[in-house]
C-alpha cells in the first residue's frame, strides 16, 4: 500500500476553501477546483515509496526522493498493481480516476464521446498532426469519460435534456412576460417555439440546441433583453430555479449561448449524499458545490458553451444524445456493515462510502482490482496480509490488486467518526 501526494488543479471556478477545509489543511490562496487521485498521465499521483528512488530501474523523470508517479509505478507490474482481470479489459493502466471537486462558479457545459468516438476521433487528430496540447485539440486521448459526482454539499447541476414539451413551456413563460409588459419579443424565442414543437422529441432538441450553439448576434441580444426582462421583475413563477440561473450564467458569461441553452436542460439540486452518473452524450455542467467525482481515466471533453475555450460545433452536435431522460440518479447500496456502494452502469469504477464510529468493526473494502482511498474525516488503519497503513484526515492511498483484502480499522481512542472513500472497478472480484 501507498500513501500518495496528489495534484490540486487551482482552475478559475474553483472554491477558495472548499477542499482545503473538507481535508483539514491551510488553504493555497487561490482557486482550488480539483484535487486528482490517480494515474492519469497529466497528472499523476506520487506514491510514496522510499525504495523507489534507490532501486536504479525508473527513469529520472519517474521519482524524486522516493516519490514515484503512479502511472510509472504500475508500468512496473501491471498484474500485481491491477490484477489480470483489469489488465485484460482495460490494459496495463489504471483504468479511473477519483476527483474531489469544488465548483464555486459554473463550469463549462459539456458532453463526453463514447467509447468509440473517442478511439476514431483522436486517431484523426494524431493522423492529422494536431498538437496533443493544441488549443483546438478535441482528443486528448483514446479513451471515454462516463462520470459521476456524490455531493458532499447542496450540489446544483444541469443534466441531460428535459422533455421538449417542459422547456418550451418556459419560453412560453417568457413570451407571455413580454406581452404582458408591452415589450417586443426577440424573434429567437418564437422560433425556439416551433423548434420545440415538433412532434419528433429528439429533433425538436436538436433543432432548439443547434439554433443556439450557433450563437451569433440573434443569440447575444435576445439573451441580452431576457436577462434585462428577468432582473426588472419579470415574474419567475414555476420557473424560479430556471430562469434564476440564465441571470447568474449570464452575469458570467454575458450573451454565451449556453445560458439559454440551459432552459433545455434539467436542472437539478442534490442533498449531501445523492449522487448521479454522466454517460456519454449527456450535456451537463456543474454549477456549485462540493463533490467526490469519479470518471473513467480520460480528459475528453466537448464543450458546448459557458467557457473561452475552444468549442468545436460540428463535433460536439455529432457527440450530443438528442434525447430527453430522467435525472440518472444514482441509489447507493447498502453494503456489510451499512456502508455504501455507488455502482453506476460503467465497469471502470465504483465509489465506497466507509463511515467508522470509534470503536466500530473493520469494514472490508470493496476491492476488485486495484483502489484508491480517500480519508475526510478522523483516521482510519488499513490492514492487509501484506501489512498496515495509518492514514489520517486529508491523506490518500494506492493499494495494489495485490494487496487484497483490506479492512478498513477505526483507529483506536479515536473520539469522533472516520469518514473515507474508495474506488476500484466494477469489475467481480
Amino acid at each position: 500500500m501507498y500513501e500518495l501526494e496528489n495534484v490540486l488543479r487551482p482552475y478559475a471556478w474553483g472554491s477558495p476553501t472548499a477542499i482545503a477545509d473538507l481535508l483539514g489543511r491551510p488553504a493555497s490562496g487561490g482557486p482550488e477546483a480539483e484535487l486528482w487521485i490517480g494515474a492519469h498521465p497529466d497528472s499523476p499521483s506520487l506514491a510514496l515509496t522510499p525504495a523507489a528512488a534507490g532501486a536504479g530501474r525508473h527513469s529520472p523523470e519517474a521519482h524524486d526522493g522516493g516519490r514515484l508517479a503512479l502511472d510509472a509505478l504500475i508500468a512496473e507490474d501491471p498484474e500485481h498493481c491491477l490484477g489480470a482481470r483489469s489488465v485484460a479489459e482495460f490494459g496495463p493502466r489504471l483504468p479511473f480516476l477519483l476527483k474531489v471537486l469544488a465548483a464555486e462558479t459554473p463550469l463549462s457545459l459539456q458532453v463526453h464521446p463514447t467509447a468509440a468516438q473517442a478511439r476514431d476521433g483522436f486517431a484523426r487528430e494524431e493522423a492529422a498532426g494536431v498538437g496533443r496540447t493544441a488549443q483546438d485539440r478535441n482528443y486528448k486521448d483514446a479513451f471515454h469519460k462516463p462520470e459521476m459526482i456524490l455531493a458532499l454539499t447542496p450540489f446544483e447541476a444541469l443534466c441531460g435534456f428535459r422533455p421538449a414539451a417542459e422547456s418550451r413551456a418556459v419560453f412560453d413563460h417568457l413570451a407571455a412576460c413580454f406581452e404582458l409588459a408591452g415589450l417586443d419579443l426577440p424573434p429567437l424565442v418564437p422560433q425556439l417555439l416551433k423548434d420545440l414543437a415538433q412532434p419528433d422529441e429528439p429533433a425538436a432538441l436538436r433543432a432548439a440546441f443547434e439554433r443556439l450553439i450557433a450563437g451569433g448576434p440573434e443569440v447575444s441580444d435576445a439573451t441580452a433583453v431576457i436577462v434585462t426582462a428577468l432582473a426588472s421583475g419579470a415574474p419567475m413563477a414555476g420557473h424560479e430555479a430556471e430562469l434564476s440561473t440564465v441571470a447568474v450564467l449570464n452575469d458570467q458569461y454575458p450573451g454565451d449561448p449556453g445560458v439559454l441553452i440551459s432552459l433545455l436542460l434539467n436542472r437539478i439540486s442534490l442533498a449531501p449524499g445523492q449522487a448521479v452518473y454522466l454517460p456519454a452524450g449527456n450535456v451537463h455542467a456543474y454549477l456549485h458545490g462540493l463533490g467526490i467525482e469519479v470518471m473513467a481515466s480520460s480528459d475528453n471533453v466537448l464543450r458546448g458553451g459557458l467557457t473561452p475555450k475552444f468549442v468545436d460545433v460540428p463535433e460536439l452536435l455529432k457527440t450530443v444524445a438528442f434525447e430527453a431522460v430522467d435525472v440518472p440518479m444514482l441509489a447507493a447500496e447498502t453494503t456489510m456493515l451499512d456502508q455504501e456502494l455507488f455502482r453506476p452502469p460503467f465497469r471502470e469504477f465504483q465509489l465506497q462510502r466507509i463511515e467508522l464510529a470509534p470503536g466500530a468493526e473493520p469494514v472490508p473494502l470493496a476491492q476488485s482490482g486495484a483502489a484508491v482511498i480517500i480519508v475526510t474525516g478522523g483516521t482510519v488503519r488499513l490492514d492487509s496480509p501484506k501489512g498496515e497503513l495509518r492514514l489520517e484526515r486529508g491523506a490518500s492511498a494506492f493499494l495494489p490488486a495485490a494487496e487484497a483484502p483490506v479492512n478498513v480499522h477505526p483507529v483506536s481512542g479515536a473520539t469522533g467518526p472516520a469518514l473515507a472513500f474508495a474506488v476500484t472497478t466494477a469489475l467481480e472480484a
